[in-house]
Formats: C-alpha cells, structure tokens, sequence
C-alpha cells in the first residue's frame, strides 16, 4: 500500500496524503487531482478500490508510427505523463509491420468510446495516404490534435517544429564551415515534413535535383539515399531524421571516408542516445516537453467544450553542435 501510494504520488506530482484521500474518498481534493490519481492507478496497474472501480476513467488514443526511432518513445512519455496529470488515460496505439494499420486503430479506439486522439507522425503528413479514417473522427465529433506537418485541409489543431527554421540552422551550420556541395536526405516525396525542409533549402542556397535523396525513415534508408549523395561529390549532407543521420555516416565509412574529415552529417529531432555515437552527432532538436504538452492542452481544451482553431502550432528548433560536422575538405 505504501509503495502504491508513493508510486501514484510521483506519477501525479501530488503528496501521498492527496493520495490517500482519494483512495479513501475523504474530501479536500480538487476534481482534476482527483481524476489524475484514478489515471495513474491504471497507467501504473493498480487495482482501484472497490467503491472507484464503477467510474470508468476517460481515454485518449496516442498513435505511433513506430517505437524504433527514439524521437516517438520520447513524445509518448511527454504526452503520455501530461494527459495522466488530466486524469486522461492515454492508450497507446504502435503500428508494426503487416500488423495493425492507423485505420484499425481508429475503429478499436471508438469502439472504446475514447474522449480524443493524439497522433505523433503518421499518415495525415503524406499526402499521397488514406485518410477516410481521419474524417471519420471529424464526423464524429472526436477531438483531435496531430504532432508534426500535416497535409491541408484535415481540420484538426496541430503542433509542429518548424521544418523551414530548423533546415536553416543546419544550412547555415554547413556553409559557416565552408561546405558549398550541401544535399538532403528526405522522406518520400508526398511527405509533408520533407516538402518544407526541401523549400527552405531552396530558399537559402542552389539544391540541385541530384542533390537530394529520399529514404523510407531508417537507418538503411539513410545508408541508400546518402551512398548516392557521397557519389556525386556532396560533402555536408541534411537529414530529415537521426536514424537517417546515422545511415549517412555509416554509408560515408563504407566509402572509407571519415566523418566529419571528408562528409559533414547533420540530423534532425535530438533523440536519445545521439551525443552517445561515434562521432557524437550535430542535430536539430525538437522541443518535444512544450510541444507534447501544447498537445495535450489542445485536445483537453476540446474535450471540456471549447473551440479550438484547426491551426497549427509552431516551434523553434535549436541546433545541437556536436562531432559530426567539421570544416569542408580542401578540393
């Protein structure tokens, strides 16, 4: 008992007294606090007691395209932890390969009649993706709130990095050091995050065709698209994402090139675990703590009733200097 009253205490950030009280149903505790600690018993598995378990707690669906890419554990923690402090459940949705597809989740997440849905990356940034399921919970009603670029005209509130700022700092980084034959390894071409990030290079400096690379978002796609990058005498190199970084310097090593004496790499998110590579990577990093809860403000403001604009949220970048970048070799 004691150590369930401490474990919620910390989850909550509330004293075991205020604990306590709701688990004895003593008076004294606000609403919010007490749906919180009823949350964090049953994001932790306690049992609740006999007379809470009639009050059923209230749902919210949090999408993922993946747990392999640091950057999408990172935002569930965040989202996760501000929507338990609500009182808010999150029921965390991971697709896999051949497994369950964004739209099944959909329908499992009305079936359990949930009070709204965060989605961190997913098929609302390709353009080219279906997306019968979004309209869906527009149809119903459902409150939504998606993280990072979306196609227009979903309808829903979202918060993003903004993609234009962050391909600016890496940019600018590279041409400081003397880098002029920069490429970028991307997403596919529908996807929207990639889209921005490929405009502000063109905004800044000369991005001919050849000097850009897509990938499927992993550490092999990043090795392909970079190998090609490498061979056409590019010697600093953008990525769309850390995993893509890390393919990049692995396929610069394969040429038997050192990183960053003959290929600078610079990645994108700061996810776990990149000042720990060989060499410590240089990145652009998301502030996913403000950006996970500027999300979960936005759905529990249209859970409790309110009108949210179908706008988007944008967030300032800050790139991360590390050992992956260094002067551009002499010709």
């Amino acid at each position: 008992m004691t150590r369930r009253l401490a474990d919620v205490a910390k989850k909550v950030g509330v004293s075991e007294a205020t604990v306590s009280r709701v688990l004895n149903g003593k008076p004294g505790v606000s609403e919010a606090t007490r749906q919180a600690v009823l949350s964090a018993l049953d994001v932790l598995g306690y049992e609740r007691p006999t007379q809470l378990r009639g009050e059923r707690a209230r749902l919210v669906g949090l999408v993922l395209p993946e747990l392999q890419n640091p950057i999408f554990p990172a935002f569930a923690e965040v989202i996760g932890g501000a929507l338990a402090q609500l009182g808010l459940t999150p029921v965390l949705c991971t697709q896999t390969k051949g497994g369950v597809s964004e739209a099944d989740y959909v329908e499992l997440l009305l079936q359990q009649q949930v009070s709204g849905v965060v989605f961190a990356g997913g098929l609302y940034a390709q353009a080219d993706a279906p997306h019968d399921h979004y309209r869906l919970l527009a149809d119903r009603n459902i409150p939504v709130v998606l993280v990072n670029a979306a196609i227009e005209h979903l309808g829903f509130p979202g918060v993003s990095c903004d993609d234009a700022v962050a391909v600016e700092q890496a940019w600018r980084h590279l041409a400081s050091l003397g880098h002029e034959r920069i490429g970028l390894v991307l997403g596919p071409g529908d996807h929207v995050p990639s889209a921005r990030k490929l405009a502000a290079a063109r905004a800044i400096g000369d991005v001919p065709d050849e000097f850009v690379a897509r990938a499927i978002f992993s550490i092999e796609g990043g090795h392909a698209a970079a190998s090609r990058l490498i061979d056409r005498g590019v010697t600093g190199i953008i990525c769309a994402s850390d995993p893509l970084a890390l393919g990049a310097v692995r396929a610069a090593r394969r040429k038997g090139y050192e990183v960053p004496g003959r290929v600078s790499v610079v990645g994108y998110d700061d996810s776990a675990f990149m000042n720990c590579t060989e060499p410590p990577l240089t990145t652009v990093r998301q502030p996913i703590e403000a950006m996970g809860r500027a999300a979960v403000e936005l759905l529990n403001a249209q859970i409790g009733g309110t009108a949210v604009p179908a706008e988007e949220l944008l967030f300032e970048p800050e790139l991360v200097v590390r050992g992956s970048t260094a002067q551009a070799p002499k010709a």
